[in-house]
Protein backbone atom coordinates (compact mmCIF):
# COMPACT_ATOMS: atom_id res chain seq x y z
CA UNK A 1 0.00 0.00 0.00
CA UNK A 2 1.59 3.23 -1.14
CA UNK A 3 0.68 6.74 -0.06
CA UNK A 4 1.92 9.78 -1.95
CA UNK A 5 2.55 12.77 0.31
CA UNK A 6 3.09 16.26 -1.12
CA UNK A 7 4.68 18.52 1.48
CA UNK A 8 3.78 22.21 1.12
CA UNK A 9 3.00 22.07 -2.61
CA UNK A 10 2.63 25.58 -4.03
CA UNK A 11 1.01 25.16 -7.43
CA UNK A 12 -2.47 23.56 -7.76
CA UNK A 13 -1.62 22.56 -11.35
CA UNK A 14 1.28 20.47 -10.07
CA UNK A 15 -0.98 18.84 -7.49
CA UNK A 16 -3.38 17.96 -10.30
CA UNK A 17 -0.56 16.56 -12.43
CA UNK A 18 0.59 14.41 -9.51
CA UNK A 19 -2.97 13.12 -9.02
CA UNK A 20 -3.23 12.32 -12.73
CA UNK A 21 0.03 10.36 -12.60
CA UNK A 22 -1.29 8.42 -9.59
CA UNK A 23 -4.46 7.53 -11.50
CA UNK A 24 -2.40 6.51 -14.55
CA UNK A 25 -0.40 3.99 -12.56
CA UNK A 26 -3.11 2.73 -10.20
CA UNK A 27 -2.46 4.60 -6.94
CA UNK A 28 -5.19 6.52 -5.12
CA UNK A 29 -4.03 7.61 -1.64
CA UNK A 30 -2.92 11.25 -1.91
CA UNK A 31 -2.11 13.30 1.18
CA UNK A 32 -1.08 16.93 1.30
CA UNK A 33 0.69 18.81 4.05
CA UNK A 34 -0.18 22.50 4.12
CA UNK A 35 -0.99 22.97 0.40
CA UNK A 36 -0.48 26.55 -0.74
CA UNK A 37 -3.87 26.91 -2.45
CA UNK A 38 -7.04 25.60 -0.81
CA UNK A 39 -8.75 25.36 -4.22
CA UNK A 40 -6.49 22.48 -5.32
CA UNK A 41 -9.43 19.99 -5.61
CA UNK A 42 -10.82 21.85 -8.62
CA UNK A 43 -7.61 21.89 -10.62
CA UNK A 44 -8.18 21.02 -14.28
CA UNK A 45 -4.88 19.24 -14.85
CA UNK A 46 -6.16 16.20 -12.96
CA UNK A 47 -7.82 14.84 -16.11
CA UNK A 48 -9.36 11.46 -15.35
CA UNK A 49 -8.15 11.64 -11.75
CA UNK A 50 -11.20 13.21 -10.12
CA UNK A 51 -11.54 10.41 -7.58
CA UNK A 52 -7.93 10.84 -6.44
CA UNK A 53 -8.46 14.56 -5.93
CA UNK A 54 -11.79 14.15 -4.17
CA UNK A 55 -10.39 11.69 -1.65
CA UNK A 56 -7.12 13.56 -1.10
CA UNK A 57 -6.60 14.54 2.53
CA UNK A 58 -4.93 17.63 3.96
CA UNK A 59 -2.86 17.70 7.14
CA UNK A 60 -1.30 20.47 9.17
CA UNK A 61 1.92 18.57 9.82
CA UNK A 62 3.97 15.84 8.18
CA UNK A 63 3.94 13.67 11.30
CA UNK A 64 0.11 13.62 11.19
CA UNK A 65 0.07 12.76 7.49
CA UNK A 66 2.31 9.70 7.90
CA UNK A 67 1.23 8.53 11.37
CA UNK A 68 -0.13 5.18 10.10
CA UNK A 69 2.84 4.41 7.81
CA UNK A 70 5.50 1.81 8.58
CA UNK A 71 7.96 2.96 5.90
CA UNK A 72 8.64 6.57 4.92
CA UNK A 73 10.86 7.38 1.94
CA UNK A 74 11.79 10.88 0.81
CA UNK A 75 12.70 12.11 -2.66
CA UNK A 76 15.62 14.47 -2.99
CA UNK A 77 18.21 15.76 -5.44
CA UNK A 78 20.81 15.25 -2.72
CA UNK A 79 21.74 18.91 -2.42
CA UNK A 80 21.75 20.75 0.93
CA UNK A 81 20.90 17.71 3.04
CA UNK A 82 22.52 16.54 6.26
CA UNK A 83 23.22 13.00 5.11
CA UNK A 84 21.54 11.25 8.04
CA UNK A 85 19.79 8.70 5.81
CA UNK A 86 20.89 6.24 3.16
CA UNK A 87 20.43 7.50 -0.40
CA UNK A 88 19.31 5.05 -3.09
CA UNK A 89 18.87 5.50 -6.81
CA UNK A 90 15.26 5.15 -7.88
CA UNK A 91 15.88 1.85 -9.68
CA UNK A 92 16.85 0.03 -6.49
CA UNK A 93 14.70 2.07 -4.14
CA UNK A 94 11.63 1.45 -6.27
CA UNK A 95 12.00 -2.31 -5.91
CA UNK A 96 12.22 -2.02 -2.11
CA UNK A 97 9.14 0.18 -2.01
CA UNK A 98 7.17 -2.16 -4.25
CA UNK A 99 7.96 -5.11 -1.97
CA UNK A 100 7.00 -3.41 1.27
CA UNK A 101 3.87 -5.05 2.67
CA UNK A 102 2.82 -2.38 5.16
CA UNK A 103 1.72 1.15 4.34
CA UNK A 104 4.59 3.09 2.78
CA UNK A 105 4.72 6.84 2.20
CA UNK A 106 6.69 8.45 -0.62
CA UNK A 107 7.34 12.11 0.12
CA UNK A 108 7.74 14.96 -2.36
CA UNK A 109 8.71 18.48 -1.27
CA UNK A 110 7.58 21.87 -2.45
CA UNK A 111 8.45 23.01 -5.95
CA UNK A 112 10.65 25.80 -4.62
CA UNK A 113 12.58 24.21 -1.76
CA UNK A 114 12.04 20.44 -1.91
CA UNK A 115 11.99 18.54 1.38
CA UNK A 116 13.62 20.25 4.35
CA UNK A 117 16.09 18.50 6.66
CA UNK A 118 13.28 18.31 9.23
CA UNK A 119 11.05 16.60 6.64
CA UNK A 120 13.84 14.18 5.72
CA UNK A 121 14.34 13.22 9.37
CA UNK A 122 11.00 11.38 9.17
CA UNK A 123 12.39 9.06 6.47
CA UNK A 124 14.06 5.69 6.85
CA UNK A 125 15.90 6.30 3.58
CA UNK A 126 15.84 8.50 0.46
CA UNK A 127 15.55 8.02 -3.29
CA UNK A 128 17.05 10.08 -6.06
CA UNK A 129 15.93 10.19 -9.68
CA UNK A 130 19.11 9.82 -11.77
CA UNK A 131 18.81 13.11 -13.66
CA UNK A 132 21.87 14.83 -15.10
CA UNK A 133 24.18 16.66 -12.71
CA UNK A 134 23.70 20.06 -14.35
CA UNK A 135 19.91 19.97 -14.00
CA UNK A 136 18.80 17.90 -11.01
CA UNK A 137 15.43 19.42 -10.17
CA UNK A 138 12.24 18.19 -11.85
CA UNK A 139 8.67 19.41 -12.08
CA UNK A 140 6.63 17.97 -9.20
CA UNK A 141 4.11 16.16 -11.42
CA UNK A 142 6.90 14.72 -13.57
CA UNK A 143 8.80 13.49 -10.52
CA UNK A 144 5.72 11.69 -9.19
CA UNK A 145 5.08 10.09 -12.58
CA UNK A 146 8.68 8.88 -12.96
CA UNK A 147 8.73 7.38 -9.47
CA UNK A 148 5.39 5.60 -9.85
CA UNK A 149 6.34 4.20 -13.25
CA UNK A 150 9.50 2.75 -11.72
CA UNK A 151 7.39 1.10 -9.00
CA UNK A 152 5.10 -0.74 -11.40
CA UNK A 153 7.30 -1.41 -14.43
CA UNK A 154 8.96 -4.60 -13.11
CA UNK A 155 6.44 -7.42 -12.50
CA UNK A 156 9.02 -9.22 -10.36
CA UNK A 157 8.99 -6.35 -7.90
CA UNK A 158 5.48 -7.34 -6.87
CA UNK A 159 6.65 -10.81 -5.81
CA UNK A 160 6.50 -10.41 -2.05
CA UNK A 161 9.17 -11.33 0.40
CA UNK A 162 7.80 -13.11 3.48
CA UNK A 163 5.01 -10.95 4.87
CA UNK A 164 6.13 -9.61 8.19
CA UNK A 165 3.85 -6.65 8.83
CA UNK A 166 5.53 -5.99 12.18
CA UNK A 167 7.20 -2.67 11.44
CA UNK A 168 6.57 0.16 13.87
CA UNK A 169 4.32 2.95 12.62
CA UNK A 170 5.40 6.57 12.54
CA UNK A 171 2.98 7.27 15.38
CA UNK A 172 4.81 4.72 17.52
CA UNK A 173 8.31 5.95 16.68
CA UNK A 174 7.26 9.55 17.33
CA UNK A 175 6.00 8.51 20.78
CA UNK A 176 9.28 6.73 21.39
CA UNK A 177 11.24 9.80 20.34
CA UNK A 178 9.23 12.02 22.70
CA UNK A 179 9.91 9.70 25.65
CA UNK A 180 13.59 9.40 24.85
CA UNK A 181 13.95 13.18 24.45
CA UNK A 182 12.25 13.68 27.82
CA UNK A 183 14.60 11.18 29.41
CA UNK A 184 17.70 12.75 27.86
CA UNK A 185 16.69 16.22 29.03
CA UNK A 186 15.78 15.06 32.52
CA UNK A 187 19.11 13.26 32.83
CA UNK A 188 20.94 16.43 31.77
CA UNK A 189 22.23 14.93 28.54
CA UNK A 190 20.94 17.82 26.43
CA UNK A 191 18.32 20.52 26.08
CA UNK A 192 16.68 20.02 22.69
CA UNK A 193 15.50 23.63 22.63
CA UNK A 194 19.09 24.84 22.87
CA UNK A 195 20.79 22.39 20.49
CA UNK A 196 19.98 23.09 16.85
CA UNK A 197 18.88 20.04 14.88
CA UNK A 198 18.87 17.70 17.89
CA UNK A 199 15.24 16.69 17.37
CA UNK A 200 15.69 15.62 13.76
CA UNK A 201 18.97 13.82 14.51
CA UNK A 202 17.25 11.85 17.27
CA UNK A 203 14.34 11.03 14.95
CA UNK A 204 16.71 9.91 12.19
CA UNK A 205 18.60 7.72 14.68
CA UNK A 206 15.38 5.95 15.70
CA UNK A 207 14.36 5.50 12.04
CA UNK A 208 17.66 3.79 11.25
CA UNK A 209 17.04 1.17 13.94
CA UNK A 210 14.25 -0.49 11.94
CA UNK A 211 12.14 -1.13 15.04
CA UNK A 212 9.13 -3.43 15.09
CA UNK A 213 5.83 -2.65 16.81
CA UNK A 214 6.78 -4.93 19.69
CA UNK A 215 10.20 -3.25 19.98
CA UNK A 216 8.55 0.13 20.50
CA UNK A 217 6.18 -1.27 23.12
CA UNK A 218 9.13 -2.71 25.05
CA UNK A 219 11.26 0.43 24.79
CA UNK A 220 8.36 2.70 25.75
CA UNK A 221 7.84 0.57 28.86
CA UNK A 222 11.54 0.78 29.71
CA UNK A 223 11.63 4.57 29.27
CA UNK A 224 8.46 5.04 31.31
CA UNK A 225 9.97 3.07 34.19
CA UNK A 226 13.25 5.00 34.05
CA UNK A 227 11.41 8.32 33.90
CA UNK A 228 9.24 7.34 36.87
CA UNK A 229 12.32 6.38 38.86
CA UNK A 230 14.17 9.63 38.04
CA UNK A 231 11.14 11.81 38.78
CA UNK A 232 10.42 10.05 42.09
CA UNK A 233 14.04 10.54 43.12
CA UNK A 234 13.94 14.25 42.24
CA UNK A 235 10.67 14.86 44.08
Amino acid sequence: MLTIVLVHPRNPLNIGAAARAMSNFGFDDLRLVGPYDVAFREVKSAVGAGSVMQTARCFDSLSEAIADCTLVVGTTTGAHREGLQTMRRLESGGKLLARHKGRAALLFGSEKFGLSNDDLSHCQWLVQIPSREEHRSMNLGQAVAVCLYELIRDPKASDPRPVVGREATVEQTEALQARLAELLELSGHYDHTAVAGSERRLRALIKRMGLTKQDTVIWLGIYRQILWKIKSTIS
